[in-house]
């Protein structure tokens, strides 16, 4: 699947702007840490950007979340793709084993955190953040609530330490900062 084509079944599903651009988001730093381990970017950045493809259709049945996703792309993308989508929603049930499975959990959790530090800058930019502001709001758990602290350390299944993750999710955001409207 191309990444055109991945952006159109995006258009196709999901009217949220923001939700858009979390997914856009989640692309970047898939993308980076792909880059970093000398994965297949092209992959783990459609993985990124379509891992929320049924967020709208699904919202009132997280449950499902993932499971319409995976019937949607069933037969266009391999099972590596539908495996990873899977296995970012704990209530599937599917346990992440592979680094490409951690790399989505917690890339898109870290999304959450790094738009939250932006926001709450006084020019609400991304070229404001510091590395050492989203570690310190990592710490205060009532910041950015619904982000999943727990799950962002699985960085560290990728033998990436938390601070490095944190620099490398942030200049993939700031990269694309145009786009989030950051």
């Amino acid at each position: 699947m191309t990444k055109e084509e991945a952006l159109q079944l995006v258009k196709e599903n999901i009217q949220n702007q923001n939700l858009i651009k979390h997914m856009l988001a989640s692309e970047a730093i898939m993308k980076a840490l792909a880059k970093k381990f000398g994965k297949d970017e092209k992959l783990w950045g459609i993985i990124g950007l379509l891992h929320d493809l049924d967020f709208e259709k699904t919202k009132d049945t997280p449950e499902k979340h993932g499971l319409v996703t995976a019937e949607m792309l069933k037969d266009k993308v391999d099972e590596t793709i539908i495996r990873a989508i899977k296995s970012h929603n704990d209530l599937l049930g599917v346990p992440r084993e592979t680094d490409l499975e951690h790399a989505l959990a917690s890339s898109e959790q870290l999304t959450g955190l790094i738009v939250g530090c932006a926001l709450v800058m006084p020019d609400k930019k991304l070229a404001s953040v510091r590395p050492e502001t989203i570690l310190k709001k990592f710490k205060d758990k009532s910041f950015t609530a619904n982000v999943r602290r727990e799950i962002i350390l699985e960085c560290e299944k990728l033998d990436l330490n938390l601070e490095d993750f944190v620099k490398l999710g942030l200049e993939a955001m700031q990269g694309i900062a145009g786009d989030l409207g950051l």
